[in-house]
């Protein structure tokens, strides 16, 4: 068996590891829809710095790895994530490539690792065998818009707040109170929101649009302060099904139905922006339970569940 650095991938590299995350999406997600090769492009050559690992076969991949890197500092960790065909399973391809992207964790300084798996697949065996443990249920959900009546819900306009609404990065007079809002999700992702900050907003709504999707914002404004908001990501090459980011309401400003409202606002608001868009499809952590019943009264529907695992880099293999 052999492991290549895929390195400046070149067209061909590129199609045979779309061709390989297809086949286990195939596998692993039966009936969803597959993703999009731009989509699969732009993941490997967007966002933050990282390497990229394969075990060739014929003329494609049996198997491959990414790591990304975000950041610089030691303490972040690194994101991984690793795909072998069906076929090919239960040989320890996937533990060899886990070896080298943790090596290359190690000559970076960090410390820990995190990964998704979604329940169910054999990731999770994986996984927990290998020294990760989870740390986070999620819920994935899907709204047909078809089926959706937000109209009455988007007509709620609490008393004393103001919507604005945007598409891409966020205008500069709205950035440092948007990274506020931000840090709002702190209390919902064990403090990992608090690092947000005016250039940061600005920098993710840049990656967006850098990758060729679309990123809609509505938010509430209580005078200077921002209440609450809600985003949306459109693919640019696949349309049909739209992603739901981040939703948040600042602690003081819970209990008034802010949340539904905003989603609401940017369901109707797609509707008349993007007739292409078919469903929405959101993910929730199991205990935001009021999240989950703004989605579940939006009409949203339970789809599938994933896990999110972290590992000290030290117990890899």
């Amino acid at each position: 068996m052999d492991i290549v650095e895929v390195i400046d991938p070149a067209d061909g590299q590129l199609d045979a590891w779309h061709d390989l995350v297809s086949a286990a999406l195939r596998h692993d997600h039966p009936g969803e829809p597959e993703p999009d090769p731009a989509q699969t492009v732009g993941w490997l050559l967007g966002g933050p710095r990282g390497r990229l690992w394969a075990v060739p076969q014929g003329d494609g991949f049996g198997a491959v790895a990414a790591l990304r890197l975000p950041g610089t500092p030691a303490t972040r960790a690194g994101e991984i994530e690793i795909h072998v065909r069906p076929g090919l399973r239960r040989r320890g391809l996937g533990t060899a490539l886990l070896r080298e992207a943790a090596a290359a964790l190690r000559a970076e300084g960090r410390r820990t690792a995190i990964a998704q798996a979604l329940a169910g697949t054999p990731a999770v065996p994986f996984l927990e065998g290998n020294g990760f443990r989870c740390v986070l249920t999620t819920r994935g959900m899907v709204l047909p818009l078809a089926a959706a009546e937000p109209a009455g819900l988007a007509a709620l306009n609490p008393p004393g707040y103001r919507l604005v609404r945007w598409t891409g990065p966020v205008p500069d007079r709205l950035a440092v109170a948007y990274a506020y809002a931000k840090r709002a999700m702190a209390d919902h992702t064990d403090g990992r929101g608090s690092a947000w900050n005016a250039d940061k907003v600005r920098e993710t709504g840049e990656a967006v649009a850098k990758r060729g999707d679309d990123l809609y914002t509505v938010a509430a404004l209580y005078g200077p302060q921002m209440a609450g908001f809600t985003e949306i990501v459109v693919p640019g090459d696949a349309p049909e099904r739209a992603f739901q980011y981040d939703t948040a309401v600042v602690p003081e400003h819970r209990g008034r139905r802010l949340g539904i409202w905003l989603k609401a606002v940017m369901l109707t608001w797609l509707r008349d922006e993007r007739p292409e868009v078919l469903e929405i499809e959101t993910d929730n952590a199991d205990d935001n339970a009021h999240m989950l019943a703004v989605n579940r009264e939006l009409g949203f529907q339970p789809q599938r569940e994933y896990r999110e695992y972290e590992a000290a880099v030290a117990d890899l293999p």
